[in-house]
């Protein structure tokens, strides 16, 4: 196993995190337990988790974390491990189950705990910017009341730094959380939460998780910058592009990714070339994306979520994949992103 810094912090993670967002859902809990004992006896030690991973229907249940909280119940696992969950989403339907209002995290927090039968959290996760109402795509995937039952005029606008910093600070205190980070940040939601945690002189954010492939690239232009310039590590999920890069088209004839169906018809040519690059180089398609993202230096550890063990084993192989420079145009080509950060991406 390959180990890095995360971001500009001192803390060293694997160069690949486990994702456990299938735990509980699409993995039972027993072959749960099989992939984390697998990650760990193969050196990863950066977990990745939600509060809300595991949803079966009913909100505030936080299956996945309960799932890794036994798994560190059955002992000398917990201090091997760099863990980290998140914090924003609907825990219920309250007015003040959801954002990042200091009431929330602090409430979040403690059930996480609970959930994860640790006396701390490592990485703690912002999981959205704080826009202040319930986002629509959240309303419809968890079967929530209309949004106006959460935003009522006065909640409106979003929490402001100066409270979600002071949660925060008093969390690190207690001891509960070492270490703040964000997910789905903008660039510019990224400068603005180091700069207002510098000047309160507390450490700013050390991670950014996002999605980040080769068939989603738009991070290039503004968050990949600022991670740089602030030290924040970047954490892609969805590196896999939901199977796309994974024999998208195998898989779909196979009919195992149906999902994917429409998706692979519209990126059927970038896909078949795709595959033929990979051929050619004797690797398989899903290592190969993999590799892409370790060529970048702001890359701390792509999010694997490996449903099985064999799943995880594969995963182990991109570590050892160097792309030459040949190899990394002939991706752009068929992958192309932005060019060139912002401004420059689309001005003089």
């Amino acid at each position: 196993m390959q180990y890095t810094h995360l971001g500009r912090s001192g803390v060293i993670v694997s160069r690949l995190c486990l994702g456990t967002m299938n735990f509980g859902w699409s993995t039972k809990e027993a072959d749960s337990f099989q992939i984390m004992d697998a990650a760990l006896d193969a050196g990863i030690n950066f977990f990745d988790t939600a509060n809300v991973y595991g949803f079966s229907g009913k909100l505030g249940e936080g299956i996945t974390e309960q799932i890794i909280g036994k798994w560190f119940a059955q002992g000398n696992r917990r201090e091997k491990i760099v863990l980290a969950t998140k914090v924003y989403v609907p825990m219920g339907t309250g007015p003040n189950d959801f954002g990042l209002s200091a009431y929330h995290i602090r409430q979040s927090v403690e059930k996480s705990l609970q959930r994860l039968k640790t006396d701390h959290i490592d990485v703690l996760y912002m999981h959205h910017i704080d826009r202040g109402e319930m986002l629509p795509s959240m309303i419809a995937w968890f079967g929530l009341p209309e949004m106006k039952l959460y935003c009522p005029p006065h909640l409106k606008k979003a929490t402001q730094w100066e409270e979600i910093w002071q949660a925060m600070e008093l969390l690190v205190q207690q001891g509960k959380v070492i270490y703040t980070a964000s997910s789905n940040f903008a660039g510019w939601n990224i400068a603005q939460a180091c700069e207002t945690a510098n000047a309160r002189h507390f450490l700013e954010l050390v991670a950014e998780q996002t999605q980040y492939n080769l068939n989603s690239r738009i991070p290039e232009l503004e968050v990949i910058p600022a991670c740089r310039e602030y030290g924040v590590g970047l954490v892609p999920y969805s590196p896999l592009s939901e199977g796309l890069l994974a024999g998208g088209l195998k898989n779909v004839k196979e009919g195992r990714r149906a999902m994917l169906g429409d998706k692979v018809e519209k990126l059927k040519n970038k896909i078949e070339a795709y595959e033929l690059l990979c051929k050619a180089l004797g690797e398989k398609p899903a290592d190969v994306a993999l590799a892409w993202l370790f060529k970048n230096p702001v890359v701390t550890a792509p999010i694997i979520g490996p449903r099985t063990v064999e799943q995880l084993t594969d995963s182990l192989h991109s570590l050892e994949i160097e792309l030459i420079e040949s190899t990394m145009k002939k991706l752009d080509e068929i992958w192309p992103g932005p060019g060139r950060e912002a401004p420059e991406a689309y001005a003089w």
